[in-house]
């Protein structure tokens, strides 16, 4: 088994990619369609860095299901590619790289987000499975869904 894992899910959504490109390059417009937006009412978040772009941080801290952790932009190319640093302190340690990558094509744009990071202890048992692709990958797709319905709408 490979030391690092990869996950991807693509979705084609009828906006520009300068538009869709804003919303992923921005960490406030996130809540707008983050898969785990809503896991705790009361969730902690904080701010921190340039406003958007290279250098914009995110930390949150919540309850069990939203977990601890901080979200860092670390390149970007407009409007083609996002790419994001994540440390999750709680509910398990890990690190991992997500990055968005955005085709316009007549008007249409396919998204894609990836992620990949060093196997955890859980990862290595579920992946033979598919377990850990599924779990994710359905976060990945629930993301997709709504940034498609906020760039659309």
């Amino acid at each position: 088994m490979s030391a690092t894992y990869a996950i991807t899910r693509t979705t084609t959504i009828s906006a520009p990619a300068t538009e869709i490109h804003a919303r992923i390059a921005d960490l406030h417009r996130w809540r707008d369609w983050s898969p785990w937006e809503g896991l705790d009412p009361d969730l902690e978040r904080t701010y921190s860095g340039a406003d958007a772009g290279v250098g914009a941080k995110y930390a949150w801290s919540g309850n069990r299901k939203a977990g601890k952790g901080t979200i860092e932009i670390v390149a970007v190319q407009t409007p083609t590619r996002v790419d994001v640093d994540v440390v999750f302190e709680k509910p398990m340690k890990s690190t991992s790289t997500s990055s968005f990558t955005l085709s316009e094509n007549d008007g249409s744009t396919e998204v894609e987000w990836t992620m990949t990071g060093p196997h955890s202890l859980f990862s290595r048992v579920t992946a033979p499975f598919g377990l850990f692709d599924r779990l994710l990958g359905k976060d990945f797709e629930k993301g997709l869904a709504r940034l498609k319905t906020a760039s659309e709408g």
